[in-house]
């Protein structure tokens, strides 16, 4: 097999935007995350080599996991049921993520699709029991073994809500670091009725509210995580995260192409060594920066169908699920916020207080009250999944996020008012550009000599940003609001910031926060920054409405 002959025109004039970025400039390109799947009960999967690409423009042969076949079987479908442009190949990295309903009984049926010399191959299940058997001829170390071109079936039931992974059980040193894993995403069978309703904090049901004033789909698999009434969520993203040394996989490849050579020795395999271990490829989902900002089933991907470009709105609860599945710890940082940790492998983190919560009508149910740690970052331990939500709402800035000035401007966003509730937030009227602001930092300018309905007087004096930069990952201004790249570039402006790709200049302009590993090398892709583990939070304000259909 040889490598394609084709490369990707990926420059360093696609990554250099992202260093504004990194600033707190604005990102105007479109995001699309979510967790997308496939639910089901029954999966036909097959473990294929293919070849993946880097924004080096390398292809890199590798190993995973997909759809047998190329489809989905009889029984299944794309998740969330917004999704309008999925698809599964017999190959990909991550693996199919799998959606399935606590109680559930799960069948993986898995082909092996590798060549003959890699030998057997195999699915593990953590924190899952197994109920199929095995026929002794397949029964390998630590589970069943599909032989070259065969096939293995494992059973089990979905026990417990939550995310975990799924990986290789047989000589899990190459075929895990060849892309042999994947993601298993357990949803509740009983999703407390204060979900279903509203959400339970700060504004119950106004989250909800606000969504359908602006015509936005609902993405989510579910209302909530567990079966736990603090695990409610507005949006949800999945993130694996993965490394990947070239020199294992070229000699994997090496020794592939000489065993299928005709003067091969009858019998011949691998003995690929994965020791030492250099990894130069950082990936968030298959993919490392900037790829891994391109939508979902973004047809360059062919092997590589998940993004990573989380999107919410201020005020949102957003879940995140988090999966180290690679050989190395990633010090995953999520700037804007610490991460509440809500689970560990499925395992709610519980303390000794209890909480009573509406279960429908006057009745109440009691659980215990969660007790998850406040993390700055999320370090992905191999093998380890992780539940947990992270929330924005720009309260105690000290300036004014939205930048509405009351009789200040000229535009239809003016004369806004802010009504603090019980919670200092701008809850009232869900329709409102300004739904959610933080009311105690209302109409306090940052910008000097804005323009549009930004009140002047502030401390700062943004640069000219057709001076500073260009390009579609840089709004010109820190403010979240419809006008915000006109104000940047003043009324007489010519060259928008934004725009010049994608989007007009009033499509889009929400706050972007980085997320990145907080190991420098792990943020370059082949020692090239930026790169690697690397991606953008992008917060917008209600009229930008977030679709993640693709």
């Amino acid at each position: 097999m040889s490598a394609p002959t084709t490369r990707k025109a990926t420059t360093m004039n696609r990554m250099l935007p992202l260093l504004a970025a990194a600033a707190g400039s604005l990102v105007a390109a479109a995001a699309q995350a979510a967790a997308p799947g496939i639910s089901g009960t029954t999966f036909n999967l097959s473990a294929t080599p293919a070849y993946l690409t880097q924004p080096d423009g390398q292809a890199v042969y590798s190993w995973g996991y997909g759809c047998t076949g190329g489809a989905l079987a009889a029984g299944q479908s794309f998740v969330p049921a917004t999704t309008t442009t999925p698809f599964c190949t017999t190959m990909q990295i991550p693996g199919p993520t799998l959606v399935v309903t606590e109680g559930q009984s799960v069948t993986v049926v898995l082909t092996n699709n590798l060549p003959a010399s890699a030998g057997s191959t195999s699915m593990l299940f953590p924190g899952f029991t197994l109920t199929s058997a095995c026929p002794a001829a397949n029964q390998g170390l630590l589970t069943c073994e599909a032989a070259p071109g065969g096939t293995v079936t494992y059973t089990f039931t979905a026990s417990s809500p939550g995310t975990r992974a799924y990986y290789s059980g047989t000589q899990g040193d190459l075929q895990v670091e060849m892309g042999l894993y994947g993601a298993i995403i357990v949803l509740p069978a009983n999703v407390p009725a204060v979900c279903t309703a509203g959400l339970p904090t700060t504004n119950p049901g106004g989250n909800a509210a606000a969504r359908t004033t602006w015509g936005e789909s609902d993405f989510r698999l579910a209302a909530a995580a567990y079966d736990h009434p603090d695990t409610c969520y507005d949006r949800e993203y999945l993130f694996q995260f993965s490394e990947m040394d070239p020199n294992v996989h070229n000699q994997a490849l090496a020794q592939v192409t000489a065993c299928a050579a005709p003067t091969a020795a009858l019998g011949c395999h691998l003995n690929v060594p994965t020791e030492p271990y250099h990894p130069v490829y950082f990936m968030i989902n298959g993919r490392s920066m900037p790829d891994d900002m391109d939508s979902n089933y973004a047809a360059q991907y062919p092997h590589q169908p998940y993004n990573g470009n989380p999107h919410m709105h201020p005020g949102e609860l957003t879940l995140l699920r988090i999966i180290g599945q690679g050989r190395w710890q990633h010090p995953f940082h999520e700037h804007g916020n610490h991460v509440r940790i809500l689970a560990r492998d499925g395992n709610l983190i519980l303390g000794n207080a209890s909480l009573n919560y509406p279960a429908g009508g006057t009745a109440t149910v009691s659980a215990p009250a969660l007790a998850g740690p406040l993390l700055f970052t999320t370090t992905t331990t191999p093998g380890l999944a992780m539940d947990g939500i992270f929330y924005w709402s720009g309260r105690g800035l000290n300036w004014d996020a939205y930048g509405h000035h009351p009789g200040a401007g000229t535009t239809a966003n003016s004369e806004l008012p802010c009504a603090p509730d019980a919670n200092g937030y701008n809850t009232a009227a869900t329709g409102a550009v300004n739904y959610f602001e933080w009311c105690q930092d209302h109409n306090k300018p940052l910008q000097v000599h804005p323009f549009g309905d930004v009140g002047a007087g502030g401390p700062v004096t943004l640069p000219d940003p057709n001076l500073f930069t260009n390009g579609a990952w840089f709004g010109g201004s820190p403010y979240l609001g419809p006008d915000a790249t006109v104000r940047a570039t003043g009324p007489t402006g010519t060259t928008p910031p934004s725009g010049t790709i994608a989007n007009s200049p009033t499509s889009e302009a929400g706050f972007a926060f980085m997320w990145h590993s907080h190991n420098e090398r792990e943020i370059t892709t082949n020692n090239i920054f930026p790169g690697g583990m690397l991606m953008m939070m992008l917060v917008d304000s209600r009229e930008f409405v977030i679709d993640e259909s693709n």
